[in-house]
């Protein structure tokens, strides 16, 4: 197949890193795979080794029609048997530049969210919906966002839920050798009990709430520190609110890192504080690193984590409820017995071949119905 992924930039967001491992994985099994990215922000450009052309729209504003014409001309270019968009923005110019175009090509997207952040986001959803119903299919990363999105009538003409997923081969925990020097660089003790954060220190992302159970495990007595792998406007504020609470010697913040792993290794479990999750790729990383996680109960998490098994939920915004969950996971024992169950269901149920089976199963046969379509409007115009 030729494919063409449309995302809104390349950002070091989740939804552009599962379209780069997306194309990457396309690529390797053969298929001609292309990117073309709206807005002009390419961090994640360097991680796509299988394209065989990323191009920039250079879109002037949220909506610039030279942009599409671009757009436009790349699918007239390229002739390819899908276009796969990211999220509303990069569905609204694949929408419109294939309705410009002269080809037939079917419009699948994969729909990254469940949370609209304010009333200006409530009101291009008003836009995006007649969109996603013209779309060939709307692809859920997991059931409880299709039933939330299918309540307010956002829908394709089909729909599927496909899992997120990660490489396990790529996410394996290294020797214990190179988690020490980590720790060790990190300046944390052997012993020392370090609960992971890997997020955009975003609103959204609530990570004041880690700082906030920091400070109350170490007033229970459970020696804990923090280690949060990320950076963004709110690192200010986490480290005002450490310090109000006397646990900045506690809490060590890695910023923005390239590859996560050795520091999500230095970490004895991982914690989510999102006030609004889908199916979130830190997590599931977390798991194949073989650590425990503790997500807030939204979105998919109950679909990702059975408690006791892969790790412990806890009510979105539930400081108390967080800190047993982490108090619990202060036990080495739980610790490992759990941290080895996440790295299994990784493997059997959220592994990125499963995911990239399931889209490439999708992309032909949503090919295959547009051919037919197409032949069958030829036969009867030949009558």
């Amino acid at each position: 197949m030729k494919l063409l992924f449309v995302t809104g930039s390349l950002v070091h967001g989740g939804a552009e890193r599962h379209t780069v491992g997306l194309l990457n994985s396309l690529a390797q099994r053969g298929h001609e795979c292309r990117a073309a990215y709206v807005q002009d922000d390419a961090s994640q450009l360097g991680r796509l080794h299988g394209a065989a052309g990323a191009e920039c729209l250079h879109a002037g504003g949220y909506l610039d029609f030279a942009a599409v014409g671009r757009l436009k001309d790349l699918i007239e270019r390229m002739q390819p048997t899908a276009v796969l968009a990211a999220n509303p923005y990069a569905m609204m110019y694949a929408a419109l530049a294939l309705r410009q175009s002269a080809l037939s090509a079917p419009l699948a997207v994969t729909f990254h969210t469940t949370h609209l952040r304010d009333a200006k986001e409530r009101l291009k959803m008003l836009y995006y919906r007649p969109l996603f119903w013209s779309a060939d299919c709307v692809v859920f990363v997991c059931e409880a966002q299709r039933r939330h999105w299918r309540r307010r009538l956002v829908l394709g003409r089909a729909s599927e839920v496909i899992h997120n997923g990660v490489d396990p081969q790529h996410w394996r925990a290294p020797g214990p050798e190179v988690r020490e020097r980590a720790r060790a660089v990190l300046g944390f003790a052997p012993g020392e009990y370090v609960v992971g954060m890997c997020a955009v220190l975003r609103p959204e992302k609530n990570p004041l709430q880690l700082v906030e159970a920091l400070a109350q495990l170490r007033s229970r007595q459970v020696p804990a520190r923090a280690l949060l792998i990320g950076d963004g406007p709110l690192r200010p504020a986490v480290e005002a609110r450490a310090r109000a609470l006397g646990v900045a010697a506690s809490l060590t913040i890695a910023g923005f890192q390239q590859d996560v792993r050795p520091f999500l290794a230095a970490a004895d479990a991982v914690a989510l504080c999102s006030t609004s999750e889908t199916f979130p790729l830190a997590a599931l990383e977390a798991m194949a690193l073989g650590r425990p996680v503790v997500l807030p109960a939204v979105g998919g998490a109950a679909e990702m984590v059975r408690p006791g098994q892969e790790g412990l939920l806890f009510p979105v915004g539930d400081t108390a409820a967080l800190v047993g969950c982490l108090a619990a996971l202060h036990d080495a024992g739980e610790r490992r017995r759990m941290g080895g169950q996440a790295r299994e269901t990784v493997e059997a149920r959220f592994s990125e071949r499963a995911m990239v089976d399931r889209y490439e199963r999708l992309l032909q046969e949503l090919a295959m119905t547009r051919r037919q379509r197409g032949n069958l409007r030829r036969s009867a115009t030949a009558y």
